[in-house]
């Protein structure tokens, strides 16, 4: 019988937590359900099933990021708010494995769920403004975009699978290549390449 109380949102806040803790890939509806205490299909009256599931653990994901990289950010503009916007983005990796790595992943979202959902469109706001104090304009700021996400991402996920094993601390070098990207994006190469 499904406990009192059991919501599609209970469902999904129950998955992100399973998912940090030991991975979005190893989330399974079972496994949700025994840390509910209801049966397996007590769940499918919330979600449709664990791709459903994940796709909704990636919504709650992108809005919970987005939030803290907004109230990191609010008020700065330039190199502060680049250095807000990243040491929000690692720290939120860091706290939160499973449901970043719902962020990073391609998933397969209900159409009528993310037209509803404001993390997505709130980030990539959040992430074009940043850089349009930079002076930044199309097709630039894609561009900078798939930088500051590829530094972003590759930089945590190196550090999280132990990648970084030398004697110069991992902060040191994360500091480092946000003044690096704080000088790239002041003098970001003009015109299309050839």
């Amino acid at each position: 019988m499904a406990r009192a109380g059991l919501t599609a949102e209970r469902v999904t806040v129950a998955g992100a937590d399973l998912a940090d803790e030991v991975g979005l890939d190893r989330v399974t509806m079972s496994e949700v359900a025994r840390r509910l205490g209801v049966k397996d299909a007590s769940l499918y009256t919330h979600v449709r099933n664990v791709e459903d599931l994940r796709g909704r653990i990636a919504l709650v994901a992108a809005d919970e990021k987005t939030v803290r990289i907004a109230e990191a950010t609010a008020g700065l503009a330039g190199k502060e708010a680049l250095v807000a916007y990243a040491n929000a983005w690692r720290e939120f990796a860091h706290e939160h494995p499973g449901r970043y790595m719902a962020t990073q992943v391609p998933i397969k979202i209900d159409p009528e769920l993310a037209a509803k959902a404001t993390g997505p469109r709130r980030a990539v706001e959040l992430t074009y403004s940043m850089l349009r104090a930079y002076g930044l304009g199309e097709p630039d700021l894609t561009d900078a975009v798939r930088v500051l996400r590829s530094t972003f991402h590759g930089f945590v996920a190196l550090e999280a699978a132990g990648g970084f094993a030398h004697a110069r601390t991992p902060q040191q070098t994360w500091t480092r290549t946000l003044d690096a990207l704080h000088v790239l994006l002041e003098n970001w190469p003009e015109g299309e390449p050839a």
